[in-house]
């Protein structure tokens, strides 16, 4: 088993869960303007083909979780920003917009551990996992419109099938910035933390995911995201099929024997 090579971020696997930290400090590790676009979803596509991975823990380096979009190439008209009409949307389809994809279609479980200001796109990041935990340091902000720009990195579709139309519709059209405090709330952030206890309070959730059967655990969140899109009927006919995949496998009998030792 190999890791991918990263340009931007650092990446480490212990116990089944393999941990993925945003390593651009310098520019509060801002998504454009650095390689961390490829390195996201180069790890993305990585845990979906690697066996020995049931859980991601996605985390920045230093002050910020992410910043966004670099605001400094937004001025200059310039690296992911510069061009006319069609070539910013070939930058954005090629760019940016391949994180959403990527994530969305990541087989396990991916967690947010937010330990400082989750800006923009940087938002739109962490409420692309399915949990986020976060630093009593953590800000976010749909902060877009403020720039005289919208969320084209498809943080209007996550944030409110995460918290409802209303409340994504509030904080994506006033731009304002929220704390942690009122994230969890809101239903952004599971839990808060003090900064020195964010990491181990992730990890240790990541810890007691990654112990559960990693076929089933697999195949349960692909239900999890199947359900937010399909009828009861239809996705009825899945958990059949899957849970029938389920009793053949080895380890839902090695699970079943360790119940009845207990």
């Amino acid at each position: 088993m190999t890791l991918p090579t990263l340009g931007d971020a650092l990446l480490n696997l212990d116990q089944r869960v393999a941990t993925l930290t945003l390593n651009r400090d310098d520019v509060r590790n801002a998504l454009t303007g650095t390689r961390l676009i490829d390195d996201i979803v180069s790890v993305a596509e990585w845990v979906n083909h690697c066996d020995d991975v049931s859980v991601l823990v996605v985390t920045g380096a230093g002050s910020a979780f992410s910043a966004g979009g670099n605001v400094k190439d937004m001025a200059e008209r310039g690296g992911d920003f510069a061009g006319d009409v069609a070539e910013v949307v070939q930058r954005y389809r090629r760019g940016i917009q391949r994180i959403p994809l990527a994530l969305n279609a990541v087989e396990i479980p991916v967690i947010a551990a937010v330990n400082g200001p989750a800006i923009g796109a940087g938002f739109d990041l962490a409420n692309m996992a399915d949990i986020r935990i976060a630093s009593n340091r953590a800000k976010f902000g749909e902060t877009f419109l403020n720039l005289g720009i919208i969320p084209g990195d498809g943080g209007a579709w996550f944030m409110q099938r995460l918290i409802g139309y209303q409340q994504a519709f509030e904080l994506t059209l006033t731009g304002r910035i929220v704390g942690a405090e009122e994230a969890k709330t809101l239903g952004i952030v599971l839990d808060v933390t003090e900064p020195e206890s964010l990491m181990p309070t992730a990890l240790e959730l990541a810890a007691r995911i990654a112990k559960q059967p990693p076929k089933a655990l697999r195949l349960t969140k692909r239900l999890m995201k199947m359900a937010q899109r399909m009828e009861l009927k239809d996705f009825l006919d899945i958990c059949a099929s899957f849970q029938g995949m389920c009793h053949n496998e080895p380890e839902h009998l090695e699970a079943v024997q360790r119940m009845l030792r207990k």
